[in-house]
């Protein structure tokens, strides 16, 4: 039997704590299904990445978006056309050396082949493509892909999606999209954060970064803004900092506390791709130093944000992975959201109403349509409890499709 192993694409551990949720939910839920397998991550960040590794049986190869692009992907069709130089390449690349002793390639991108972000369309491609040059099968963890309307996004999702072992969609819309497009690889599933384990230490942890006796009295209002958000706002004349900023005001004013807090951070980078700290940074400055306000002003690990959201009464959210903590950990959630992504999510809960797309959240309408979710916070906490068992399930349910890929393979 051939040793199990896994490569991973698309997530890290560093920076966009989504997609780290993402990783270690795979490497927590299939570990134990698959006795003594092995990981290999395929890292934007590998340092950062490496810094952060807590787990024994993950190892970090780099693949930053030009090297993936154009070294990797051509040793990857090398390997494909000319068998003789296969155990050279696989010398000489660890990426390609990794890819080729999986059993399966997890893709864990978060949104691919959508309109609209035609400029990563070649990453989507290039992260599947050096699986598909060595036979390895791709599986794409639960995610958003569509609407497929543009006809470039459309050409090259009808080439390459076929040829995916199976594509776990994240919602209704998205395998809507994907069964309108003539794709029948799919598992209708759930986002795979859902499966995130708390082991029990992150409030001692926690605490000893920051006051959390915060949470002990009156009601709490976590915050999660976006960087992506506010490119979007601010690209139709808005101002996102200005408006996060006054609603953070009226929630202060309104004898409430608030929490900001980045869910996407690159602590010791000004960088802003996937780095939301930059811009908590300009909103809690704005507001300035209240005793009711605390800034999470760290990057810390998905476990300990998920545990910080737990204890929050409230929470609005304009990052996906944040929405996600939020619902799992059943606190009450407005969502401001530029994507189908948030709403399918959302209405497996049956809470889409609680959904706003950002062109519609001027600061009048959020403020009034916060209170609303405020004053329906006990029943909107009820019924979130309520459907998550249901959608853990489907989130586990591809940890088993996985195993069951890689068992087979590996025998």
């Amino acid at each position: 039997m051939t040793a199990p192993h896994i490569t991973i694409i698309g997530s890290a551990l560093a920076g966009n704590k989504g997609a780290s949720a993402m990783l270690e939910s795979a490497i927590q839920t299939l570990s134990p299904r698959i006795p003594g397998v092995s990981f290999t991550l395929l890292s934007m960040y590998p340092e950062e990445d490496r810094a952060q590794n807590v787990y024994d049986n993950l190892d970090i190869v780099a693949a930053q978006p030009r090297q993936l692009g154009v070294t990797i992907n051509s040793l990857a069709l090398l390997y494909r056309v000319i068998p003789p130089l296969r155990p050279l390449i696989r010398k000489k690349s660890k990426a390609i050396a990794a890819v080729a002793k999986s059993q399966v390639l997890l893709d864990q991108g978060g949104i691919t082949f959508t309109d609209g972000r035609e400029k990563f369309l070649l990453y989507n491609v290039a992260s599947i493509l050096p699986a598909m040059f060595v036979k390895t099968p791709v599986f794409k963890c639960a995610q958003a892909i569509g609407p497929f309307k543009n006809p470039v996004n459309r050409r090259a999702a009808r080439f390459f999606l076929p040829k995916v072992h199976t594509i776990v969609t994240r919602g209704a819309k998205t395998h809507e999209f994907a069964e309108a497009l003539g794709l029948s690889n799919l598992y209708a599933g759930a986002d795979y954060a859902f499966s995130l384990q708390l082991d029990g230490s992150e409030g001692a942890v926690v605490s000893r970064e920051f006051d959390m006796t915060f949470f002990e009295s009156g009601t709490v209002v976590g915050v999660s803004p976006s960087v992506v958000l506010q490119k979007k706002v601010d690209a139709r004349d808005g101002d996102y900092i200005g408006q996060t900023a006054d609603f953070i005001k009226h929630l202060l004013t309104s004898g409430r506390k608030v929490v900001i807090l980045p869910h996407s951070a690159r602590e010791d980078s000004t960088k802003t791709h996937n780095n939301d700290l930059p811009l908590c940074r300009e909103i809690f400055d704005r507001i300035g130093a209240d005793t009711n306000l605390l800034f999470i002003d760290k990057e810390l690990p998905s476990q300990q944000l998920r545990y910080i959201i737990g204890e929050c009464d409230l929470f609005v959210a304009s990052r996906f992975h944040a929405m996600v903590s939020a619902l799992a950990m059943a606190v009450p959630t407005l969502v401001i959201g530029w994507s189908h992504k948030y709403q399918e999510v959302l209405e497996m809960f049956e809470a889409e109403e609680w959904a706003m797309p950002h062109s519609e959240a001027e600061l009048g309408a959020l403020v009034a349509r916060f209170e609303q979710l405020a004053e329906a916070r006990t029943e909107v906490a009820a019924s979130l409890r309520q459907h998550l068992p249901a959608v853990q399930e489907r989130s586990l349910a591809q940890a088993d499709l996985i195993a069951t890929i890689v068992t087979e393979r590996a025998a």
